[in-house]
């Protein structure tokens, strides 16, 4: 049989929106640094601070695509553990016409270097997961999942650079700016340099503009990026948010076993 392609499972997670990656977005409006310190440098010290937390119980994300006058939102539910560099998510499609939901929600599994996902549909059976090598994505699996992997949105932040300190909100510290894709990659830890590269390669502007709010601690509570590229001729804005909580909490995460991976064609 075939074996399952990071290109098919990419066509279908995000309802037709998400396709072969052509370009990001650039950066984010420039703001006195109130607070006199080193804006990059605490941004960039936050996904070390992270993970020294070790895990976050509460993990939130939405993934805002526009494309050609539709709009459709993805959200998703889970948690983390940053030692283990794997995590959990289960992400609901967005409704169809009449408000209802007509998917299944899809549950992601994250491991170094790769992603699984169950109820992606597509000819999949029911009880089956697929895996796809997030390094082989053009993207480094920033979007195709319809989530970004809160490692690799943590360690982004690691290219940092313009970056300004918009101001505290909501006892959060605000910083803008982008992040450099190529910088990501070439400092991010081992198990997220491989997806960063590919991403690095894939996107035709290096710089992801970010929001990052900052705790106290130095930890990263939220971050969001905006993407842009073009799919089918179509310009596709993409703003992923990832929101951490319950940083330290006990957190499990299972690997679907070898016998529950579907290894045969995808119906695209």
């Amino acid at each position: 049989m075939d074996r399952v392609s990071g290109g098919a499972v990419a066509l279908a997670v995000v309802t037709g929106l998400v396709g072969t990656t052509a370009g990001c977005g650039g950066g984010g409006a420039v703001a006195d640094d109130r607070r006199g310190a080193d804006p990059g440098g605490a941004v960039r010290r936050a996904a070390d601070v992270v993970l020294r937390a070790g895990s976050a119980g509460d993990v939130r994300t939405a993934m805002e695509m526009a494309a050609g006058g539709t709009r459709v939102t993805i959200r998703g539910t889970g948690n983390y553990d940053f030692r283990g560099r794997s995590g959990q998510l289960k992400v609901l499609l967005p409704t169809g016409p009449a408000g209802r939901q007509e998917h299944r929600p899809m549950m992601e599994v994250f491991a170094p270097g790769a992603l699984f996902m169950k109820n992606r549909g597509a000819g999949v059976p029911a009880d089956k997961w697929v895996r796809i090598e997030t390094a082989s994505l053009a993207d480094g699996n920033l979007v195709t999942g319809g989530a970004t992997d809160p490692l690799a949105a943590v360690e982004l932040l690691r290219g940092a650079r313009d970056v300004s300190y918009v101001g505290e909100e909501g006892g959060l510290r605000h910083y803008r700016g982008v992040a450099d894709l190529g910088q990501a990659a070439r400092t991010a830890t081992a198990e997220v340099r491989g997806p960063l590269a590919a991403a690095a390669k894939g996107f035709s502007r290096k710089g992801v503009a970010f929001d990052a709010y900052l705790d106290e601690r130095g930890r990263v509570r939220k971050v969001r990026h905006r993407f842009s590229f073009v799919n089918a001729g179509k310009a596709v804005a993409v703003m992923s948010t990832t929101a951490l909580e319950g940083f330290g909490r006990p957190v499990r995460i299972v690997l679907p076993p070898a016998k529950d991976i579907y290894v045969g064609k995808i119906r695209q």
